[in-house]
């Protein structure tokens, strides 16, 4: 492709009136699945009275969550996005849903971005995590999503997909589209507490707790 082309296509990209019709296009289409929430009273009620709460999905399942997560922003959520071009588009979608996206990840201004997330959760009181960032690798949870609960004193609440017809991308995480007025349905599990330690093998066991709990998320 010509430089000038390509050009001017990342600019058509990631222009507001672009990122606008497609958010109006993911949510419309969002419209057509014949969604079903399950457990949600419990971590709801427990951040009503004043408890910091942390969503926690797979980076495979978070087109799913998006209209339904819109329900949330009456919280002023916050997000951990990637600093990538993709993630960028991702961003500002993520306004539109009324959630704050804090831009960052383990690969590239992690430390900023946690520091950032930890300030919004306590201001807050609740935010999402993608626990396996944006590259992966599929299945591993990443340390940050532990350090983050610790920090803010809050509860990992994990958060399981499953649809009746989808279409899984050629990507690293297997990307799950579910396809049009199919069934979906998003389960919240129980809370999780995790106790603040200092202990590396202490810690290390809780992220791999958490992950075995996810891992199940993908099975459903």
């Amino acid at each position: 492709m010509d430089k000038a082309v390509r050009i001017k296509l990342n600019r058509f990209l990631t222009s507001e009136l672009f990122i606008f019709f497609l958010y109006r296009f993911i949510i419309a289409y969002s419209w057509t699945f014949r969604l079903k929430v399950k457990n949600e009273k419990e971590w709801v009620d427990y951040l009503k009275n004043g408890g910091a709460v942390l969503l926690c999905v797979w980076h495979q399942h978070f087109f799913s969550v998006i209209r339904h997560a819109k329900n949330y922003k009456i919280y002023n959520p916050s997000i951990m996005i990637s600093l990538s071009k993709d993630g960028e588009i991702v961003a500002r979608m993520c306004k539109y849903n009324g959630w704050n996206a804090v831009r960052g990840s383990s690969s590239r201004g992690g430390m900023e971005a946690l520091k950032k997330m930890i300030t919004k959760l306590r201001e807050t009181k609740l935010a999402a995590h993608i626990v396996d960032g944006p590259t992966g690798p599929s299945g591993k949870v990443k340390p940050g999503v532990i350090r983050l609960a610790h920090v803010s004193n809050a509860v990992i609440v994990p958060i399981s997909v499953s649809v009746e017809k989808a279409w899984h991308f050629n990507s690293w995480d297997r990307f799950l589209l579910p396809k049009p007025f199919s069934k979906v349905r998003l389960d919240f599990g129980k809370m999780i507490k995790f106790d603040r330690t200092n202990d590396k093998e202490i810690f290390d066991a809780q992220r791999k707790q958490l992950e075995e709990i996810m891992l199940s998320c993908l099975k459903v």
